[in-house]
């Protein structure tokens, strides 16, 4: 049972860092470490992620139906960009592509930095500079119909920042987005919507290697758990991110980065 608990807690802050600018990776990495808990395995970090994309299923499901039907509309009548929702779902496609690239390019050598939690919790620093960067020099006037070619290019890129452990992935491509003056919550549906083919992309790698590791059914129990609890938080976690943008800055977000950061660092040193 213990395990099945350590799953459920695991899930909720999944789902609950996801999306909230603080590097969901880090805190599956720093949690087990700071409570003494043995280290998840990297399926189970990678796969309970799906659960958090339900979220972004059922709270954008009408934004999800009309990019699809546009893309596929624009195949069947060759205009592939003949609507802001069809021009929508590629420039997605675009943005994935980095960091798609660099994953895959990688793949070994970041599964080792993503062993050594004082590093996960010190590149949170990284995730603070470019939240308060991204505040400091935007004037957040564009919305997310302004979006261009060139804004999903850059963002791409921003979001291959978040490969690397301590850097949040919804951190980067918001940061990348309100650089480019894309205001907050622009950025912050842009990012969500981005996340869908990244996180199922990392998920079907994760999924590769556990069954020819032999032992999915044996974790499966496990990731199930995480995955209901990643849902829930997750879903959460996107209505009340939204509305907290709409009024509110991103400074909070650095400060807690900062804080959790120098708590790793401290922990490290000292213990």
């Amino acid at each position: 049972m213990e395990r099945y608990f350590q799953a459920f807690i695991l899930g909720l802050v999944q789902g609950a860092t996801e999306y909230i600018p603080v590097s969901s990776k880090t805190h599956l990495i720093i949690v087990p470490w700071f409570l003494g808990w043995p280290e998840p395995t990297f399926a189970f970090n990678v796969l309970v992620q799906w659960g958090t994309l339900v979220g972004v299923f059922i709270f954008f499901w009408q934004d999800i139906w009309d990019i699809v039907s546009e893309v596929v509309n624009g195949i069947l009548e060759r205009d592939l960009v003949g609507t802001f929702d069809a021009k929508l779902g590629w420039m997605i496609v675009v943005a994935t592509i980095p960091a798609g690239v660099i994953g895959l390019l990688f793949e070994e050598p970041f599964k080792y930095l993503y062993q050594s939690p004082p590093l996960a919790g010190g590149l949170l620093l990284v995730t603070a500079i470019m939240l308060v960067v991204a505040e400091s020099y935007s004037s957040h006037d564009r919305d997310i119909e302004s979006i261009d070619w060139l804004d999903a290019v850059i963002i791409g890129f921003w979001q291959a920042l978040a490969i690397l452990p301590g850097v949040s992935r919804s951190g980067s491509t918001i940061s990348g987005a309100v650089t480019r003056d894309i205001s907050r919550t622009a950025a912050a549906r842009f990012s969500f919507l981005m996340s869908i083919p990244a996180l199922l992309g990392a998920g079907l790698v994760a999924l590769k290697d556990l069954v020819q590791e032999g032992n999915f059914w044996v974790e499966l129990p496990f990731i199930t758990v995480g995955f209901i609890a990643a849902a829930f938080s997750g879903y959460l976690c996107i209505r009340w991110l939204l509305r907290y943008l709409q009024t509110n800055r991103l400074y909070v977000f650095s400060i807690y980065c900062v804080i959790v950061s120098m708590l790793s660092i401290t922990k490290w040193l000292l213990f």
